[in-house]
């Protein structure tokens, strides 16, 4: 019996060890099939555009060049590297490209994810994980940027959260990661932020004659990188770049994906919180005290911007894995060589993506979203020769691929706190007059907002205004010849 025990562990083995693969194998998989919806965010174009921008003149940008009300100000694009792999790709293989890199990406990171928890938990609790950190993640999985950097923020906090499950310092090999990350997206900064906790954690968690030169070789390495995540163009603006979006105060709340949660419906994270506490208070699941902090981090982070759901998905599997594994029973125990069996597996999974990618994108064409990529509404605008566009925020990015000024778009650093909400508010008529004084300070000339806009409505009815353009998505009005700028124009229902 003991013998057929051991064998039965041995021969699954390999299986185990290929869970990972086949998780990612999955999710490349139905994210190509739905590579649309990874289209479905106005600011890929602009990304896509900058990207281009950076490969042709060899050069990172440092002003603004696109908008015709931020041009010449200061503007930093830490996202440079992952802008450059976006555009490349488009190059390469159209819309294609960026839909194959980031499901690609996104295949990378739960993949990587599933071996850092299955190295702790059993099969059944990393698909668990897995599962959940999906659902939550969902609505963010876009051809964007800080997809792109998910598998190095992944690979950086397993790293970091290993070397303190053993009491031991972090090697100083995972220095070149956080400086890739450095140069794929500002996110990088909670990267060298959790180098403190953890450290501390592991400290703690060790011997008292271990504790003060355990901690003295954390700190040494957070110095270090820090400093490894200075080398990209901008050095140590790249953590200021980050510090003036966070500072963005109401202007965040106007932007979907920076807005708090909203538990006015049910949704994926009211059913993990209250699942995950229900089943701690079930089992009596219990974690150091700073493991605890960092899940709180988490949570509030999640709670107060909806874009954090990543972090809380991705992250706090990670952070948890090794205290929960020794309360409810982890991973067998197995050897780390890979079998060939485990070899073949991975190189006809290979093949078979590449085989399957190459076969579906010959058949299918991928493009953005309808809805944020107003194609005839702008080829109507540039035949109008207008060159003081009042648009909507969203689409702001076709503006800039179209190679039109935009008032405003998904630079939101760019643009400051102020301007992006006096923008949002205008486009609602929160009050109108909002809307009348910035048609008047920046001597707008056009107007190309979505149909259903309020300001549409009233712009149709507007004194000195005429509607010349409109389809289900956008509405083009041009300011009447020789009517004069006025904050409190007369409303015209005739127009």
């Amino acid at each position: 019996m003991t013998i057929l025990t051991a064998d039965s562990r041995a021969l699954s083995s390999p299986r185990r060890r290929l869970l990972p693969l086949w998780i990612a194998t999955a999710v490349y998989a139905f994210l190509l099939i739905a590579g649309d919806r990874l289209l479905n965010d106005p600011d890929t174009l602009w990304q896509v555009t900058i990207g281009q921008w950076i490969i042709d003149n060899h050069a990172v940008p440092q002003v603004d060049v696109y908008s015709f009300t931020m041009a010449g100000q200061p503007w930093i694009s830490t996202q440079w590297l992952a802008q450059m792999l976006l555009a490349g790709s488009t190059a390469l293989a159209g819309w294609a490209g960026p839909v194959v890199l980031s499901a690609g990406a996104l295949a990378l990171t739960f993949g990587l994810c599933a071996w850092f928890l299955g190295r702790r938990l059993s099969d059944s609790t990393t698909l668990v994980f897995v599962t959940v950190a999906i659902a939550l993640m969902a609505p963010h999985m876009l051809a964007r940027p800080h997809v792109l950097a998910m598998p190095v923020m992944v690979a950086w906090a397993g790293a970091l959260i290993a070397a303190a499950d053993r009491r031991e310092a972090p090697s100083l090999w995972l220095l070149p990661l956080i400086a890739l990350w450095a140069n794929l997206h500002g996110g990088f900064v909670l990267g060298i932020a959790l180098v403190a906790p953890l450290g501390l954690d592991a400290a703690l968690s060790a011997s008292p004659t271990r504790r003060l030169p355990l901690l003295l070789r954390w700190v040494l390495f957070g110095v270090l990188a820090l400093i490894a995540s200075c080398a990209n163009p901008y050095g140590w603006n790249a953590i200021l770049a980050s510090q003036r979006i966070l500072s963005l105060g109401q202007a965040l709340a106007t932007i979907t994906e920076w807005a708090p949660a909203d538990f006015s419906r049910i949704g994926a994270l009211e059913i993990t919180l209250l699942g995950g506490l229900g089943l701690a208070l079930l089992r009596g699941v219990t974690l150091p005290p700073l493991r605890i902090l960092m899940l709180l981090g988490l949570i509030h982070m999640a709670l107060s911007h909806a874009r954090n759901l990543e972090l809380l998905a991705l992250l706090a599997p990670l952070i948890i894995a090794a205290p929960l594994a020794r309360q409810i029973g982890g991973a067998e125990t197995r050897a780390d060589a890979a079998s060939r069996s485990a070899h073949g597996a991975v190189a006809a999974a290979m093949a078979l993506m590449i085989g399957g990618t190459l076969a579906f994108t010959s058949l299918h064409r991928f493009a953005p979203q309808r809805a944020n990529s107003p194609a005839a509404a702008v080829t109507e605008l540039k035949k109008l020769g207008a060159q003081r566009v009042f648009n909507d925020y969203d689409f702001g990015g076709y503006l800039i691929a179209s190679g039109v000024a935009p008032f405003i778009d998904g630079r939101t650093e760019l643009y400051g706190e102020q301007f992006v909400v006096e923008q949002n508010a205008a486009v609602r008529l929160r009050p109108p007059d909002k809307l009348f004084r910035m048609l008047d300070d920046y001597r707008i000339d056009a107007t190309l907002l979505r149909t259903g806009d309020a300001a549409t409505r009233l712009l149709d009815h507007l004194d000195g205004w005429r509607k010349v353009y409109a389809d289900d998505i956008a509405t083009i009005h041009v300011r009447k010849p020789g009517a004069a700028q006025a904050t409190e124009p007369k409303v015209d229902s005739t127009n």
